[in-house]
């Protein structure tokens, strides 16, 4: 199963779209998860016409049409895996606890708003996967998404990409 993740896209005050190797990605995905941060509909229905599968919340920075489209928090089930979907974590120092506490019965967390790429687990073994942005970098040297794949309720093959 291949997973493509993405947030922030911040279409069309940041970028006019997505540049050609996301919507490849999309293409070419089973899942495609986006955390949130998409400022205006006709994005959330041009990925949807084109993902096998979409799983998506909402961001601070989407107003209500998006906000009656989408959860805030979204939970699927990938391939026997638990995740969860949210735009906002809180700031970084402690964000691998609270997400313990918030999300117990989860297995990954695909989360948003900084922009900033983020890899981690937690003490109780949640995967916290932050894509970055494809579209806004601020930051960061590059913009970047993330892929992976869940093979045997495993999460494997997670790759920063690039842009």
């Amino acid at each position: 199963m291949r997973l493509v993740a993405l947030a922030d896209t911040h279409v069309p005050r940041r970028a006019k779209d997505l540049p050609a190797p996301v919507w490849r990605a999309i293409d070419e995905a089973d899942v495609v998860i986006h955390a949130g941060d998409w400022v205006d509909e006709s994005l959330l229905d041009a990925i949807a016409s084109r993902a096998a599968r979409l799983i998506a919340v909402w961001g601070n920075n989407d107003g209500p049409p998006l906000r009656q489209r989408l959860p805030e928090v979204a939970h699927a089930e990938i391939g026997e895996l638990r995740f969860t979907v949210v735009h906002e974590t809180g700031g970084r120092t402690g964000r691998e606890a609270r997400m313990d506490r918030a999300y117990p019965n989860t297995d990954v967390v695909v989360f948003g708003h900084s922009h900033v790429p983020w890899d981690t687990v937690t003490p109780a073994g949640i995967r916290l996967l932050n894509p970055g942005s494809p579209t806004d970098r601020r930051r960061q040297p590059l913009c970047t998404y993330l892929t992976a794949r869940v093979v045997r309720r495993r999460l494997v093959d997670v790759e920063l990409v690039t842009i």
